[in-house]
C-alpha cells in the first residue's frame, strides 16, 4: 500500500489545482505547471485537500499512486515558494559568469564551456564561483544542475571541479614516493 499516495496535499489559498483532458494543471503566484495524470489514478479536491486514489491495485498503478502524489506536493510547492539550488566551482583559474540566456564556464578545458539557460530556470552568479539556480519545476531544476554538475564534476585527489554546496567529496591520497 501506498502511504505516500493516500496522504493529502493541502492547497494554500492563490493556488488552483484542476484536472483537464487527463492532466493535472497547479497554477499559483510564480507560474503555472502541469503533469499527466496515470490510468487508474483519480484525483478529488475537497476544500483545500487534494487527495488521490487509485482504481485498482496492480504494482505500476500502487507505484504510480504515490509518484503522482509526490509530483503534484512539488507542483505545489514550486508555484507559491519555488525551488533552489547552488553550486560551487573549486579550482584555480575555474570561474562563472550569466551573458544573456547563457552560463559560460572557464573549467579547466582548452575552450569555455557555454551552456544554454532553459526558459523556465533563473540563473545567477555570485563571486565568481556560486551558480545559484532558482525555477519552479523541481524536475527541470535538478536536471539542470546535474548537467552543470556533470561537466566537471569534483576530482578526489585535489577536490577541483563542480559540486553542490555542502556536498562532501571524499579526498583520497595521492601517489607516495618511494625513498
Amino acid at each position: 500500500m501506498s502511504r505516500i499516495g493516500l496522504r493529502a496535499i493541502e492547497v494554500p489559498s492563490g493556488v488552483t489545482v484542476a484536472e483537464k483532458n487527463g492532466a493535472v494543471f497547479v497554477k499559483g503566484p510564480k507560474g503555472e505547471l502541469s503533469e499527466r495524470l496515470p490510468a487508474g489514478i483519480s484525483m478529488q479536491l475537497e476544500g483545500s485537500q487534494l487527495n488521490f486514489t487509485r482504481t485498482n491495485e496492480l504494482n505500476e498503478t500502487r507505484a504510480l499512486h504515490g509518484l503522482i502524489r509526490a509530483l503534484t506536493a512539488n507542483m505545489v510547492t514550486g508555484v507559491t515558494k519555488g525551488f533552489r539550488k547552488d553550486l560551487e566551482i573549486q579550482g584555480v583559474g575555474y570561474r562563472a559568469q550569466v551573458a544573456g540566456k547563457q552560463l559560460n564556464m572557464t573549467l579547466g578545458f582548452s575552450h569555455p564551456v557555454e551552456v544554454p539557460i532553459p526558459a523556465s530556470i533563473s540563473v545567477s552568479v555570485e563571486n565568481n564561483t556560486l551558480i545559484k539556480i532558482e525555477s519552479i519545476s523541481r524536475a527541470a531544476l535538478g536536471q539542470f544542475a546535474a548537467d552543470i554538475r556533470a561537466l566537471r564534476p569534483p576530482e578526489p585527489y585535489k577536490g577541483k571541479g563542480v559540486r553542490y554546496v555542502g556536498e562532501h567529496v571524499r579526498r583520497k591520497v595521492g601517489k607516495s614516493g618511494t625513498a
